[in-house]
């Protein structure tokens, strides 16, 4: 999914690896994200694949950057990607729910305190949503206009994330009061 997430980016405009990690830290972060080693290991197996082709810009008194361009390769690999239907609900690991799934002997305080830090985290989570996010959709589409049908797109998976926050909030308020009342 990586190899197709750095295309995606990649046919947007050329980047080196660092811009492809700090463009997904503002986008697709909050739903898919990755180290920047596993950008770097990714972006060579793309090249060695000839689905990108790189070439390095001189940089003063800074080693040369990489910049990396989608291949029509690429770009078919991606088109083939995006076509391809999803057949089954997306899993995810939920560290919290497997705590509080084996909490039940732990003080009632110590489980409070963990699910009302982790409401302040999707409080945060929630307002960068609400503010930061279409901001940035905002700035893109301003400065590059042909993107305004993808910025729908984007907005639409930015909608997710008030929703789901939502939702994460709306469950934790309703546990804390259960582990308030019961325990």
């Amino acid at each position: 999914m990586l190899k197709c997430a750095l295309l995606g980016f990649l046919k947007y405009q050329p980047k080196t690896g660092y811009e492809l990690k700090q463009t997904m830290d503002q986008s697709t972060g909050h739903f898919w994200h990755a180290k920047q080693s596993q950008i770097y290991t990714t972006l060579k197996k793309l090249e060695q694949d000839k689905f990108v082709i790189s070439h390095a810009e001189p940089q003063e008194s800074r080693p040369d950057r990489r910049v990396y361009t989608i291949t029509e390769a690429g770009d078919k690999v991606l088109q083939e990607w995006l076509l391809e239907p999803v057949t089954k609900p997306d899993t995810t690991k939920q560290l919290l729910l497997l705590k509080l799934f084996f909490s039940g002997k732990l003080e009632k305080e110590a489980i409070l305190t963990q699910l009302r830090l982790i409401r302040n985290l999707h409080e945060q989570q929630s307002k960068l949503y609400k503010t930061s996010t279409p901001d940035f959709i905002d700035e893109i589409t301003a400065l590059q206009p042909e993107l305004k049908q993808d910025a729908h797109l984007w907005d639409a998976a930015r909608r997710f994330g008030v929703l789901y926050e939502k939702m994460y909030i709306d469950w934790l308020d309703e546990t804390i009061a259960m582990v308030d009342v019961e325990f």
